[in-house]
């Protein structure tokens, strides 16, 4: 079964910022409530290639998981997939402009789980997406707080 959960949110600051902030894997941990740290694998900046593993903690289980960088358009879109462990996945963040003053983020996360994740996959998109708009809230206060 496909997991596609998407979540939007619109943020009170210009387009620019939400996207460099929201892309740099090191602001992560400040917006991200289940992930714990970031380790470049890489040397920085981003770009397309870059690989960044992540350590979170989500439905009571340690995730460890690298990302590897498949698209990134600055203040437009960025793509990453992880191809590791039973549950692989990608996620996409895309920025637009409903006015110069704000943008509206938002954050998909797709994969097709396998083995035991698949039986719980259901389970797995609504705890996602509860976890996602949560992220997103948080990503709106620290940036609408300036």
């Amino acid at each position: 079964m496909l997991v596609d959960v998407v979540s939007e949110i619109t943020i009170a600051r210009p387009r620019a910022v939400v996207a460099a902030f929201a892309s740099e894997p090191d602001n992560a941990p400040k917006w991200y409530r289940n992930i714990t740290s970031v380790e470049w694998k890489t040397d920085p900046p981003l770009r397309v290639g870059s690989q960044i593993a992540f350590v979170a903690h989500f439905l009571g289980r340690r995730l460890a998981y690298t990302y590897e960088i498949a698209a990134l358009d600055p203040e437009a879109e960025l793509v990453m997939r992880t191809r590791e462990g039973p549950f692989p996945m990608e996620t996409t963040y895309t920025w637009a402009s409903p006015d110069a003053a704000s943008t509206r983020m938002t954050l998909r996360n797709r994969g097709e789980p396998s083995g035991f994740s698949s039986l719980v996959a259901p389970f797995m998109a609504a705890a996602m997406r509860r976890a996602n708009a949560a992220d997103l809230r948080q990503l709106k206060t620290l940036l609408e707080a300036g």
